[in-house]
């Protein structure tokens, strides 16, 4: 039988882990060439790590200022236009106003000026057949197709939507006749107006998920539109991916008498006061007497190298442990250039299974701990002594992708320092309320490899 010819486009790590170490694309029905412009490290352990059998470099691509600024003028068009349909104002924080250089002001001032004239969906739509037109006359279009035409693969795969190459290179793939798909990444992305390729195929989590799409992009066709689930849930139900007890709990120092506390953490952008918040557990734990009863295992985000953590989890050494996410990274520690080893998926995994409760800011990680059915603690206050003044917790969870939870008590929210106790100790939620967020969001998950391919 002939193998499908897929070219592949991973913009991030999350990526290569979701699609390259599940089992989505097997070799034994689809012939794959990556598509990148990783370094030579990252691509030797891609190839390690996986069963890759082509890979081509991506030519270099310079985006010019027609195409920035039209692309700039639809995302805010759009924040506009989506605010307004939702009646959500925090959408607009998704538009970055603190731009540091004169130019960069100036441009993104203009922007801010035009944009209002063109919030009607009739106008919007006439800025994106703009734009289409304008990444057709960038010289990356021609190298793209050119190219294209020389492996005539039967189909160009995207790991997620925001990604800016990928938008020219789908755009050279469509207008050669070869299919194109495209994941949303996330539970929060489709508000943000950052859709940036035109695709054949749309694959999306859930019914929630594909209604958001309709909802924000009507042009696109239902039938373009397919409810697959997201194969990084997948991983849970594989038993392999557990790591036997005795060596997880001595590689990570951990007691196995004592409860694990997931302390999960997000990115610097999304979280500054992370640190402080997880010195504050330490503190009252510390203060109830309850160090011998429980332990905190702290994850930080794949990505962030800030080093943030480092003094607090020094003062309780005895207390906080570290299970660091196992990615590899080249100098430029840009997150677009940070990837998962096959065995971070165990890591994960096995953190998930031996821990009692996760605690973060809002993160995905509750629904990774909701298909084990344990609790999330969602931190719902703010510091005293903020690191950035005009970030709140507040905001947080008025975004719109919280809008999808049925019901409040899906979760265990922390309101206060002074609630830590009582809160991890009771560990009061709505299981069934959980389940039915889980669902609304995350929909089945369990054969998303095999839906994905049935759709390839």
């Amino acid at each position: 039988m002939e193998k499908t010819k897929i070219l592949l486009l991973f913009p991030d790590g999350v990526g290569v882990r979701n699609y390259l170490y599940s089992d989505v694309f097997q070799k034994k029905s689809h012939d794959l060439i990556l598509f990148h412009n990783f370094d030579p490290e990252t691509i030797s352990t891609i190839k390690k790590e996986t069963s890759m059998d082509t890979e081509i470099s991506i030519p270099k691509y310079k985006e010019s200022l027609k195409e920035k600024f039209l692309r700039e003028l639809i995302c805010l068009s759009r924040l506009y236009y989506n605010k307004s349909k939702v009646n959500n104002p925090t959408l607009l924080n998704n538009w970055n106003r603190n731009q540091k250089t004169i130019s960069k002001k100036l441009f993104y001032k203009t922007i801010e000026c035009i944009a209002p004239f063109f919030t009607k969906y009739a106008a919007i739509l006439k800025l994106e057949k703009a734009y289409q037109a304008a990444i057709r006359k960038n010289p990356f279009y021609d190298e793209v197709k050119a190219i294209l035409k020389e492996i005539q693969p039967k189909i160009v795969f995207c790991s997620h939507q925001r990604a800016l190459k990928a938008a020219t290179i789908f755009a050279a793939a469509a207008d050669l006749g070869i299919k194109t798909t495209t994941v949303i990444f996330s539970w929060d992305n489709l508000p943000k107006a950052r859709l940036a390729l035109r695709a054949d195929n749309y694959l999306v989590w859930s019914k929630y998920m594909k209604e958001e799409l309709h909802f924000y992009y009507p042009e696109i066709a239902a039938e373009k539109v397919h409810i697959t689930g997201t194969p990084q849930f997948e991983f849970y139900a594989d038993k392999t991916n557990i790591i036997e007890k005795k060596w997880f709990y001595e590689k990570y120092n951990l007691d196995p008498t004592k409860k694990i506390i997931c302390f999960s953490g997000d990115d610097t952008k999304t979280s500054p006061d992370d640190p402080l918040y997880l010195k504050d557990m330490a503190d009252e734990l510390i203060k109830a007497n309850l160090q011998n009863e429980y332990q905190i295992l702290l994850r930080r985000c794949p990505v962030d190298f800030s080093g943030r953590f480092d003094a607090v989890v020094a003062e309780y050494k005895e207390l906080i442990k570290e299970a660091p996410p196992l990615w590899y990274c080249n100098t430029s520690k840009d997150w677009n250039a940070v990837y998962p080893s096959r065995e971070d998926v165990k890591l994960l995994v096995s953190t998930v299974y031996y821990a009692d409760v996760v605690v973060n800011v809002g993160s995905t990680m509750a629904f990774d701990f909701a298909v084990y059915n344990k609790p999330c603690i969602f931190i719902n206050y703010d510091q005293q002594n903020k690191t950035v003044k005009d970030w709140s917790v507040k905001t947080i969870y008025q975004y719109q992708h919280f809008k999808s939870m049925p019901d409040k008590e899906a979760v265990i929210w922390l309101n206060a320092k002074e609630e830590i106790i009582q809160k991890l100790v009771n560990m009061n939620y709505n299981k069934e309320a959980m389940l039915q967020w889980e669902k609304v969001v995350i929909g089945n998950y369990k054969e998303a490899s095999q839906k994905i391919r049935q759709i390839l």
